[in-house]
């Protein structure tokens, strides 16, 4: 069991995400599809060990050959799977993703439901998650129940030990059953967390502000919040701190690296 100093555990989604073989295409028009993995808190999981720090994932895959699949991406890449059960009645989410030549993206899930949807807290690994000196985790799974409950519970226990909480709400608007309920259910955990990151759209939708300035970003501040980051693509990103600047200098290079993984 991946454990000790350092452990970064990461809480949610992985799936198989379908690319078009070709650039610049709608879905529909696409000639055909490359399956890769994805879910982005595996991703961040993959990205912290690729770096060579000491990561674990936590989420549910289904019994089938992309689950096996992806647990074995995993653990290619040093990535504990320890915190990952398999579900014999349900699939491995699947997403069919493409970047047109308007550059909008464009989603098509798979997931109904998919296995990540129907973690339980009993399947929990509770000593792995326990072991962590950083928790991230994303939205995805508050979506519905029994994962929203599992994803409180990791949370509430990972807080308990010690561990610093991570919260990347990487919003996918088509997997909500309502814009309303999506913001309801992302700002339900706000106050929980130690580091936040969010992109320029995001910032707009959990504001209602079209404006991507510091007065926006700081409306977004909570008083347990150490360090905030507004991703804005190809421009980079702004971060917001409360605290001495030794300290988050460490936070804002040990994190950095995440926003690499968030479009």
């Amino acid at each position: 069991m991946a454990s000790g100093q350092g452990l970064i555990v990461c809480f949610g989604e992985m799936l198989i995400d379908f690319v078009p073989t070709v650039s610049g295409v709608s879905l529909a028009d696409a000639p055909g599809f490359l399956k890769a993995p994805g879910g982005a808190p595996a991703n961040v999981a993959i990205a912290v060990a690729r770096l060579g720090g000491k990561a674990a994932f936590v989420g549910k895959l289904g019994d089938d050959e992309f689950g096996h699949m992806l647990a074995g991406i995993l653990k290619d890449n040093k990535v504990s799977a320890d915190g990952v059960p398999f579900d014999k009645g349900a699939r491995t989410a699947l997403a069919f993703v493409t970047l047109r030549a308007d550059g909008e993206r464009e989603f098509m899930f798979y997931r109904n439901p998919s296995a990540d949807m129907l973690f339980k807290p009993e399947e929990l690994n509770l000593e792995l998650i326990r072991s962590a000196k950083v928790f991230h985790y994303g939205s995805i799974s508050l979506i519905v129940e029994p994962c929203r409950a599992a994803h409180l519970k990791a949370m509430d226990e990972a807080k308990k030990a010690g561990a610093l909480l991570s919260y990347d709400p990487n919003l996918r608007l088509p997997l909500w059953p309502s814009a309303e309920y999506a913001k309801e259910q992302i700002m339900s955990i706000w106050d929980k967390a130690d580091v936040i990151k969010v992109s320029d759209n995001e910032l707009e939708f959990l504001t209602g502000s079209n404006k991507i300035d510091d007065a926006s970003a700081m409306s977004l501040w909570h008083n347990n919040l150490k360090l905030l980051l507004v991703t804005l693509g190809e421009k980079g990103c702004r971060y917001y701190t409360k605290v001495h600047l030794p300290f988050i200098l460490l936070l804002y290079f040990a994190w950095s690296f995440f926003i690499r993984y968030d479009e």
